[in-house]
């Protein structure tokens, strides 16, 4: 009898342990996939949270690229649009809605905070509620899609550059959130076996490669450049 649960069919893995024998690898792997894939969205609903919450709570979006986290918005919207076009699983592509949703209220705190906000910060945001849509709904030429879907990973690498440009040369992370690049880099990891198990195209397996290194950098960063804690009980001279 098949078992299946949100894609993922549980009846080979039972099967196999009810006759005392452990499933073999094209019957665990992907499970295993399906199963991470949906812990990866899952997560993916508070990954920004963190980042949220500290400038909430220090008034503050020192450090921070305003660029990187507009660019980062950008990108979602294309992978997003590209994911849904090509019918892909949820759990493939899943993280990408709350993400996007969450990286939005991201740039506003950010828009927020860095008051005055200029002309030009009002009419990119104008610019990105007039395209998305179009995005979204499909209607472009197939070719200039498959195109625009490939741009997306450069997209996403120079979001990341002008963070860790500025990390380097402050020789400080600011208000980046530790928690917040830590989901991304290890999500930029298990997307990448997840995308092999459900052979999705190789563009988005390169984002999720292009994803570990530049999240794997900025994480570096905030380990190297985190101020010691000073000790506790020791008296000021």
């Amino acid at each position: 009898m098949k078992m299946a649960i949100l894609g993922m069919d549980f009846s080979c893995a039972l099967g196999s342990l009810s006759d005392g024998k452990f499933p073999d690898k094209d019957c665990l792997l992907p499970l295993i996939s399906k199963l991470l894939g949906y812990c990866i969205v899952a997560a993916s609903t508070t990954v920004k949270l963190p980042q949220i919450l500290k400038i909430l709570k220090h008034s503050s979006v020192r450090g921070l690229s305003v660029t990187a986290f507009e660019l980062e918005v950008v990108g979602y919207t294309i992978a997003l649009s590209y994911c849904l076009h090509k019918g892909l699983p949820f759990s493939a592509y899943g993280e990408l809605v709350f993400l996007l949703i969450q990286a939005i209220i991201l740039v506003a705190t950010i828009y927020y905070y860095s008051q005055p906000t200029g002309t030009k910060t009002w009419i990119r945001a104008l610019l990105y509620f007039a395209l998305a849509p179009i995005i979204f709904s499909g209607q472009i030429d197939p070719v200039l899609f498959e195109a625009l879907y490939a741009s997306q990973h450069a997209i996403f690498f120079f979001a990341r550059i002008p963070q860790i440009w500025e990390n380097y040369s402050n020789k400080s992370t600011g208000e980046l959130s530790f928690l917040t690049s830590f989901m991304n880099f290890g999500g930029s990891i298990a997307r990448v076996f997840t995308s092999i198990q459900e052979k999705a195209p190789t563009s988005v397996t390169l984002g999720s490669m292009i994803g570990i290194v530049t999240n794997g950098t900025i994480l570096s960063q905030i380990l190297l450049y985190q101020k010691p804690h000073a000790k506790k009980g020791k008296k000021a001279e």
